[in-house]
């Protein structure tokens, strides 16, 4: 359910260029400053520009950086839902549990494990369409990066967040990743259900094979990609600025390979089946026709069916913020500069 929603929220990207105004503003006000001091004492000058303000320039950019805040949101078209009903959808629950160790950084396949394992979920998202899909991430840990949900915008800007520091604790805990999948699809939902598990497989912490058992033994399926060659790779890091490869205590290059193994094993136990990622395709897609052949549920759910614009008000605050720019002018008032409001 889905109250409030942007019809474009791409645009909304477009807010990245106020740091780079403000950034500007600074150096340019900085400039200037540098340049009046080389032609005498701050005092003298002041003296002799009585009128120059210092502060109404500042206050100037200021609202004009918030008029164009609100026209960026307007043309985002934000919206509120107005109306409640009740639909049906066909779909099964689907979690994606997605390794985000060091490890995922080699780049034996690229552009590296973890940038080719979202690529290929953020396309099997383009893809769904009544199915519920969650993110997990995990490494010695395990998180939950996106509750189960349809709204399928939502999943893609979650996962272009996740990044290799998303986790503190470095490892490769893929059977807490399995059970906190295990208890994050809807508990109302009786339907078919599937975990994804994305990894190299490498550092195993814990009872994985133990722990998709248990979920196969409560009717959910585990399937699992291995993100890797059997050749591995080194791991990138960056050292005082310099690009270089993780090396052990003796000074030799890590190399992380693909737990194969492993991975075959944990999908023989959770009743799914085992894909090894290439250079060539990830597998998602293989996994998506094996999701796809399962018996899809009804689900009733409460949804917004209509949305009504509310761009019109960030266009009038914007339209008020400029026309207060107008009336305060950057020196002050000769008339004016001598009465003081608050004693």
């Amino acid at each position: 359910m889905e109250m409030f929603r942007f019809a474009h929220i791409e645009y909304l990207y477009a807010l990245g260029v106020i740091p780079v105004f403000i950034i500007l503003f600074w150096i340019t006000r900085r400039r200037r400053r540098k340049a009046l001091e080389r032609f005498g004492q701050t005092e003298v000058i002041s003296q002799l520009m009585p009128n120059v303000s210092k502060s109404r320039p500042v206050v100037k950019f200021i609202i004009c950086l918030f008029a164009l805040a609100s026209l960026i949101i307007a043309t985002a078209r934000p919206q509120f839902g107005s109306k409640l009903k009740t639909v049906k959808r066909e779909g099964v629950e689907l979690i994606i549990a997605l390794d985000v160790s060091n490890s995922m950084m080699a780049e034996d396949i690229q552009p590296n494990r973890l940038e080719r394992a979202k690529r290929a979920i953020s396309r099997l998202v383009d893809n769904l369409n009544d199915d519920k899909i969650g993110l997990i991430v995990f490494a010695g840990d395990a998180y939950t990066q996106l509750p189960i949900t349809t709204d399928y915008p939502s999943a893609k800007l979650f996962l272009n967040a996740v990044n290799t520091d998303i986790v503190p604790r470095q490892g490769t805990a893929i059977g807490a990743a399995i059970e906190l999948a295990s208890v994050s699809f809807s508990p109302q939902f009786e339907g078919n259900k599937a975990i994804v598990i994305i990894t190299d497989g490498e550092n195993h912490e814990d009872d994985a094979i133990g722990a998709a058992t248990s979920a196969a033994q409560n009717g959910i399926i585990v399937h699992t990609i291995g993100m890797g060659l059997p050749q591995g790779g080194p791991i990138p890091v960056v050292r005082n600025g310099q690009r270089d490869y993780r090396k052990d205590k003796d000074g030799n290059v890590v190399v992380t390979k693909l737990n194969e193994e492993m991975l075959q094993q944990i999908a023989a136990a959770g009743n799914g089946i085992y894909v090894r990622a290439n250079n060539a395709q990830v597998g998602l897609n293989t996994l998506f026709n094996e999701i796809d052949k399962m018996e899809k549920s009804e689900m009733e759910s409460l949804v917004y069916s209509d949305y009504e614009d509310q761009f019109q008000w960030f266009i009038a605050f914007a339209i008020f913020l400029i026309l207060l720019d107008f009336l305060i002018l950057e020196r002050k008032n000769k008339y004016l500069k001598n009465i003081k409001l608050f004693g």
